[in-house]
């Protein structure tokens, strides 16, 4: 069997003396693995590296096997993904988010998605952004997605202020306000026709209504960690934007019920 696509690549583990088990997003058949012989060869090296945006030929006898790839670069941006903590923890949770869903499955929308980021995250308020609507597209993909469309309670679309921890349908301001403490902000930047970019604030809140229900739906019942990479994107990002002091720890979301 053999198939072309184009892919990004995310990551790869020593195999044997001379090559690696590769591991790419690609466009139309999913996070995909594949051995590359030679792959630790000086001509290799900087072209496997993440972030770089390849076309690989997969080769195998079966379907169901691991397979070899052959992969040629087409955008090298590895060196520039470097340059910055934003980029680099980026690129690390990104791949992180991204094994949370089934190999081999297809998500066209997160390849493009990907590779929009990929071409952001020397911007950290752009990138802040993008990552959250990566998350919330993760949410979806995996059966959990929220609703931010229209309030819970009343099915207004005006003056959405906070997100149901319990539901995770949105909440208008008036129905919300008598439960304030118990409910998630939703940023002004992801309500519907938004036009304002995100600050520090209301990236802050986006990050814990994300982790929120990350940690809830999918890392605490298959005993797994959000992971360090996150985390250091989140505050990377922060950081650059001049993020406030005061307020609680981006990791402090698992307490709200």
């Amino acid at each position: 069997m053999q198939w072309t696509d184009e892919a990004i690549f995310l990551g790869a583990r020593r195999h044997g003396e001379t090559s690696v088990i590769a591991e790419v997003m690609t466009r139309t058949r999913g996070r995909h693995l594949g051995m590359v012989r030679g792959g630790r060869s000086r001509t290799m090296q900087p072209v496997l590296q993440p972030g770089n945006r390849v076309e690989v030929v997969w080769r195998a006898r079966l379907e169901d096997h691991l397979g070899e790839f052959r992969v040629e670069p087409i955008t090298q941006r590895a060196a520039r993904l470097m340059e910055s903590a934003t980029a680099v923890y980026g690129v690390q949770a990104l791949a992180a988010l991204l094994r949370l869903l089934p190999e081999r499955e297809p998500h066209s929308h997160l390849f493009e998605a990907l590779d929009v980021i990929l071409e952001h995250l020397d911007d950290p308020a752009t990138a802040g952004e993008l990552f959250i609507r990566f998350e919330l597209a993760i949410l979806d993909d995996l059966g959990y997605g929220l609703d931010l469309e229209r309030c819970a309670a009343t099915g207004q679309r005006e003056d959405l202020a906070f997100v149901s921890p319990k539901t995770g349908r949105a909440v208008s301001r008036d129905a919300g306000l008598p439960w304030a403490d118990r409910m998630l902000v939703l940023p002004p930047f992801l309500r519907s026709g938004a036009s304002k970019a995100a600050d520090s604030d209301s990236l802050a809140a986006a990050f814990r209504l994300t982790g929120f229900f990350l940690n809830r739906h999918v890392y605490e019942p298959r005993g797994l960690e959000a992971g360090a990479a996150r985390e250091g994107f989140c505050q990377a990002a922060l950081k650059t934007l001049r993020a406030p002091e005061a307020g609680p720890p981006l990791a402090a979301t698992r307490n709200i019920s």
